[in-house]
């Protein structure tokens, strides 16, 4: 990415973070810079084509940090780097993850579509840790791993911005640790749990 377009992408996050999506003006975004207002259409082509790829920019440097706990031998650990992270992102990255709350669930939303992939993205990453831990058996057998994963990422966006809002007094450790706390019951093996492959072998036996 070039300087410019990095400048630009700062410039959209300092007042979309203080005064909103819709309110800004290329003229705003360009002055807030220190560029002229030609350079934002020459590299975006309009304020809309900016904040689409600020937006694709952003959520793809969070899973890409997301992506780095995939290879955790222990899912549930695994997962808690993962929550870990997040909330780096989010503590450090503060006003793109306002736009995200506010215009991810805004229906209909100008862009909707884009944040709807995007969504799909970060909760598909989610989703594959825990995956690995109901095959670990650390999952009840009743979980439905989708709603859990886009619930966890809703979750996370949600409780890291009032910690850095309203709690900014609390540690990201005791803020992770809070989050965590939330899904012990789901991540400690109890008796009489079966992972996904032990479920898939029993339904496959039940058929013969």
């Amino acid at each position: 990415m070039t300087s410019t377009k990095q400048r630009l992408f700062e410039a959209t996050l300092k007042l979309a973070g203080s005064h909103g999506l819709v309110g800004l003006t290329v003229d705003d975004i360009a002055a807030e810079a220190g560029v002229a207002k030609g350079t934002v259409y020459y590299n975006f082509g309009s304020k809309d084509g900016l904040i689409d790829a600020l937006l694709r920019y952003g959520v793809g440097q969070l899973a890409d940090r997301l992506r780095e706990h995939e290879s955790e031998p222990d899912p549930v650990t695994g997962l808690e780097s993962l929550v870990d992270t997040g909330l780096g992102f989010i503590a450090e990255y503060r006003g793109f993850s306002q736009i995200l709350v506010s215009e991810m669930w805004r229906t209909p939303g100008q862009w909707h579509e884009t944040l709807t992939l995007m969504r799909e993205e970060v909760v598909s990453i989610v989703k594959a840790q825990l995956e690995r831990m109901a095959d670990a058996g650390r999952l009840p057998p009743d979980v439905d791993v989708s709603t859990a994963a886009a619930g966890l990422f809703g979750t996370l966006l949600v409780v890291a911005l009032d910690w850095q809002t309203f709690q900014t007094h609390r540690s990201r450790a005791d803020v992770r640790d809070s989050i965590l706390m939330l899904l012990r019951g789901f991540t400690d093996p109890g008796r009489g749990r079966i992972s996904n492959k032990q479920r898939r072998t029993q339904s496959t036996s039940g058929r013969d």
